[in-house]
């Protein structure tokens, strides 16, 4: 009987420790979840900002895309930008906000799937270097400035982040700058938010990020301007949009693509719930968009490797 009841015992923990296998994709609270394909619109983003900012902005959008398109809509988190390809690419996000990169990587992996809206600010889209005010870097406006990098300690922001990895280093070697002149290996913080903190400690000479995001937060007041500057704006580029899952036209109905393209348009400044969702994007309204944009991107990042 022992010999019965173990057995029945290991299979019951075998079957409690499959059934609680970890994910990438959180709810808010951090429990996993995965409601995709059962009525429930799913929404994600790559995880470029501060947490608390990212559940706020997300929070009002999700209602405000319910209400517009007459479903129930959810945000859930995801660890990283390659889980938030992933999370696409198997259908447990519906409707993501990506980057050029991501976006792009997550297109190419799903037949059907469509960049559908981007923020006014996405279509001539910047970069900016910036470097801590001890390292002696003086602020430049041609592209052959960036040899000042040279024999520097650097930090890109996530590895796969278009505006703080790859249009950066990108221009890097128009001007000639390779990652092997960096003093060291480059650093790679993790989010724009990281490299402004990582730069401004010193911790390392320079890096580069997303242009809204400094501006953001410099006008909030969380950046020291004595100790970080910009040096250098990049040329413009294409960069964040919506991509839409091709299961979410099936699963809502035929024009749903139309719809949830609409109810980005569409969103209103005049109205005070709609110019908060657009002031937390930084941006004063959505504009469509389209696949062909990120040919640029595509470009790019096969020649670094970052698509295959």
């Amino acid at each position: 009987m022992q010999k019965y009841w173990l057995a029945a015992s290991t299979a019951l923990c075998l079957a409690l420790f499959s059934c609680a296998a970890p994910s990438d994709i959180t709810t808010t609270d951090g429990a996993p979840s995965n409601n995709a394909g059962d009525g429930v619109l799913v929404v994600g983003a790559i995880p470029d900002q501060d947490p608390e900012k990212l559940n706020r902005l997300y929070g009002d959008l999700s209602a405000y895309l319910s209400d517009q398109l007459g479903v129930p809509v959810e945000y859930k988190q995801v660890t990283d930008y390659p889980a938030a390809v992933t999370a696409f690419k198997v259908g447990e996000l519906d409707l993501v906000w990506f980057g050029g990169l991501t976006g792009t990587q997550a297109r190419l992996q799903v037949e059907g799937a469509e960049a559908i809206a981007q923020r006014d600010i996405d279509a001539e889209f910047h970069s900016v270097f910036i470097a801590n005010s001890n390292s002696g870097i003086a602020p430049f406006e041609d592209l052959d400035g960036l040899t000042a990098l040279k024999d520097r300690t650097f930090t890109f922001g996530s590895e796969s982040s278009t505006s703080g990895r790859l249009m950066p280093q990108y221009f890097m070697g128009q001007a000639g700058v390779t990652l092997e002149d960096f003093k060291g290996q480059p650093g790679f913080s993790g989010s724009h938010d990281a490299t402004i903190k990582v730069v401004e400690a010193g911790s390392f000479e320079a890096g580069a990020l997303n242009e809204q995001v400094w501006k953001s937060r410099v006008e909030d007041g969380e950046v020291d301007e004595s100790k970080v500057q910009v040096i250098y704006r990049t040329p413009a580029y294409f960069d964040y949009h919506w991509i839409l899952h091709p299961d979410a036209e099936a699963e809502f109905g035929e024009g749903f693509s139309d719809k949830v393209q609409q109810a980005f348009i569409q969103l209103d400044a005049s109205d005070e719930t709609q110019a908060g969702i657009l002031d937390l994007f930084g941006a004063e309204k959505f504009i469509p968009t389209e696949n062909a944009n990120y040919a640029q991107i595509e470009q790019v990042g096969r020649e670094i490797g970052k698509i295959k």
